[in-house]
């Protein structure tokens, strides 16, 4: 490959906390082995791409990148758009009727003089660039594609683990100390903590397992109502595991009885077979975004369950809370700095070397952090049902071992 000369970055897909410090960790990797790179960052993901909207990274930019690190969120911005959605893509006015977007990207790529495209998002955005990459090859672009596996969800096939999950669940933890506070603020009260997890209940377990963590280190006044029963966490629900409502119902009542409360923490995707049944019963539209998932911010899956949960356990007050946007816009806590700056020294050396693919800690290759071709990457890795400390936690709030979803 000729010498790289110019670089550009993209962050994509739903926020989560590691988009900043990525892209700080690579504007200062390249500052120090490669300082006459050039480097842009297209804003608002593929969107900016199609549209040649970026932003040059100076040397004042460079002289501050470890600032990126304090902060969530992405400062290039993110969208959802898929290259190979021509539909929506000629809807939305990025791309004309009579054009093919992967070649408007790629195009774009040599217009703006890039040798390298960053893309640092989860499956969606991962996909999407092995789209771009494998059309690029194709047509014999001569350019590299590197990316980095941002998901909270943790669901990128094969990759052990992404980029961004651990703070998340940590924030979340935070947030449910908060708001399972309110667990006295009526008699027979019931919280639902409603955590972001369309198809993989990794986040709503971690959360929970993170939560957990902070009531063990807690020193309890029973006597006067401040006890670890009333605090604890009562129900994990996750997509992967099959939920029987009424069984459920009649252990949470022995709690709602004995306790005063009850705190489920559910994943937004944990029944969402049944809720959407029940709507195209009902003849009702299911929302979808241009990737075709469910829009589950318009099905809203919490008061979905408040509403079941509450009848069945004679509930006086139901309150439904979402950690989502409060987790995934996080700084980025010590692991995950730690992990992102391995993963972000690594893809410099790669792309400097024109070797295109995803980087990860390989789970079919013993965890090695290494450069995985793009074909290999997919989504929908589901949670592991029987980790050991998902089913021991499991077993001390007396759920029980957890039955895969048929």
């Amino acid at each position: 490959m000729a010498q790289v000369k110019k670089v550009a970055l993209l962050t994509a897909g739903g926020f989560a906390p590691c988009l900043s410090t990525a892209v700080g960790g690579l504007i200062k990797r390249y500052t120090e082995v490669a300082p006459d790179v050039e480097i842009i960052a297209y804003r608002y993901g593929y969107q900016g791409l199609l549209k040649g909207d970026y932003l040059e990274v100076t040397d004042a930019v460079r002289a501050k990148a470890d600032v990126l690190h304090r902060f969530g969120g992405s400062p290039i911005g993110n969208s959802r758009v898929k290259l190979t959605n021509k539909d929506d893509l000629v809807k939305r006015g990025l791309v004309a009727a009579d054009e093919d977007p992967l070649k408007v990207a790629a195009d774009r790529l040599v217009a703006d003089g890039v040798d390298v495209l960053h893309t640092i998002g989860g499956d969606d955005t991962n996909t999407t660039a092995a789209d771009l990459a494998a059309y690029l090859a194709e047509h014999d672009y001569g350019l590299t594609v590197v990316g980095l596996p941002k998901t909270i969800d943790n669901d990128i096939i094969p990759i052990r683990q992404s980029l961004g999950a651990w703070t998340a669940a940590e924030q979340g933890a935070k947030f449910a100390a908060n708001i399972v506070g309110e667990h006295n603020s009526g008699s027979r009260m019931l919280i639902i903590h409603e955590v972001m997890g369309r198809n993989c209940g990794y986040l709503t377990a971690a959360t929970a397992a993170k939560y957990r963590e902070w009531i063990d280190a807690q020193e309890w006044v029973p006597e006067i109502g401040l006890s670890r029963e009333a605090w604890d966490v009562h129900a994990v629900y996750v997509p992967e595991a099959s939920i029987d409502l009424d069984a459920e119902a009649a252990r949470l009542n022995t709690v709602m009885d004995t306790v005063g409360n009850v705190t489920i923490f559910l994943s937004e995707g944990a029944g969402l077979d049944s809720i959407i049944a029940e709507l195209e019963k009902a003849g009702e539209e299911v929302p979808r975004d241009p990737f075709g998932h469910v829009k589950l911010d318009k099905i809203n899956p919490g008061a979905w369950f408040g509403e079941q949960f509450a009848k069945r356990l004679s509930a006086e007050k139901v309150m439904v809370q979402k950690s989502g946007y409060f987790s995934r816009s996080a700084a980025s806590n010590d692991a995950d700095l730690e992990l992102i700056g391995r993963c972000t020294d690594l893809a410099v050396e790669c792309a400097l070397s024109g070797r295109s693919g995803v980087i990860g800690q390989d789970e079919e290759a013993g965890d090695v952090l290494t450069n995985i071709a793009f074909d290999r990457i997919k989504g929908g890795k589901p949670f592991d049902l029987t980790q050991p400390w998902f089913t021991s936690m499991l077993e001390e709030i007396g759920q029980g071992t957890p039955v895969a979803q048929a």
